[in-house]
């Protein structure tokens, strides 16, 4: 289990990472990330004032299954 309140899941075969936040004790689902810029949308939309400085902050974001800011096809 992750400590980081938001996670990027591995790239899928298609291209893209699913995007959850955990909060209020659950994780909600965001969107699937095509790019930072994506994610960075996502996290405005939950709340984050500044998205950009977490992106690389483990105790923020865990990056699943593949390295951080790579979301092509598996």
């Amino acid at each position: 289990m992750t400590s980081a309140p938001i996670v990027v899941d591995r790239p899928s075969r298609a291209g893209g990472r699913r995007v959850t936040v955990h909060r209020h004790g659950r994780d909600e689902f965001l969107g699937t990330a095509y790019s930072d810029h994506d994610l960075v949308v996502f996290l405005e939309g939950a709340g984050d004032a500044e998205p950009e400085a977490v992106l690389d902050d483990l105790q923020w974001v865990e990056w699943r299954g593949g390295p951080a800011h790579e979301f092509s096809a598996a």
